[in-house]
């Protein structure tokens, strides 16, 4: 956990805190913090105190140092106005043109996935599910695929406290079955949502990883009424999603440098 350390001024601290705790693999206590920055613990205490107050950083269950909303819609921003858009765009059309339906990019916020970069079909019949809005993890192909990079343990935790309720008759709401289903997600590289979030609508989502680590960052997801296409049919274009996907990696990796 070493790194290269300078004394800066509140404004450096403060940055270098939430690149830190955003970054982490795990949550990190103040104590972490303080031995990873070489900043001396009253320090941090008060300087993550005025990041949760100002909706940076926020505590868990456990105490230990999170993300804040603020923190996850600079994110959001970020990626959505930055000078690769344009760039990331073009793939997302090109995907939505082979498949011919609407494709688009996914993360996780807090226990739900959100939707940053979308192309819609061309089609008169599509689900119009807008940018921002957020989708219930346990229903959603990009949120079990995300819910499978999760370490088992905290797998289990976080869906112990998840609230299972039916969006459709497909809705998974038994614990151990969904838990089942995302360890399979995580070994077949994909995830699908056969009507479980909206009747009549069927999904696939792959990973996105970040070139960096080798994690998985977003998911990228296409849907479409299953009167157009079944899910099996959808799944045919799993091999040009992955394509994709790592086309998007690779634009993420610039976006970084």
């Amino acid at each position: 956990m070493m790194m290269d350390r300078k004394k800066g001024s509140s404004i450096e601290r403060v940055l270098q805190i939430v690149e830190e705790v955003a970054k982490a693999e795990r949550p990190l206590s103040a104590g972490d913090l303080s031995e990873i920055l070489d900043i001396p613990k009253p320090s941090i205490h008060r300087l993550v105190q005025q990041l949760q107050d100002t909706g940076f950083l926020r505590l868990d269950l456990q105490g230990r140092v999170v993300c804040g909303e603020r923190t996850h819609k600079l994110v959001f921003h970020v990626w959505k106005n930055g000078v690769y858009k344009s760039e990331r765009q073009a793939i997302l059309q090109k995907l939505s043109q082979q498949i011919g339906e609407t494709v688009g990019i996914s993360i996780l916020d807090n226990l739900s996935v959100v939707y940053i970069d979308r192309v819609l079909s061309n089609w008169p019949l599509q689900i119009n599910l807008p940018e921002g809005m957020n989708i219930p993890i346990w229903a959603s192909a990009s949120g079990k695929l995300l819910l499978g990079q999760m370490s088992g343990g905290v797998l289990q935790r976080v869906v112990d406290n998840l609230n299972l309720y039916a969006l459709t008759k497909n809705t998974v709401t038994d614990k151990a079955l969904l838990i089942d289903t995302v360890r399979q997600v995580k070994k077949q590289g994909f995830a699908v949502d056969d009507e479980e979030f909206i009747p009549g609508m069927v999904a696939c989502a792959v990973p996105i990883l970040n070139p960096e680590g080798g994690e998985v960052f977003a998911a990228l997801f296409t849907h479409a009424p299953s009167v157009r296409k079944s899910l099996a049919e959808l799944q045919h274009y799993i091999p040009a999603m992955q394509e994709a996907a790592q086309e998007l990696s690779e634009v993420f990796q610039r976006l970084s440098e």
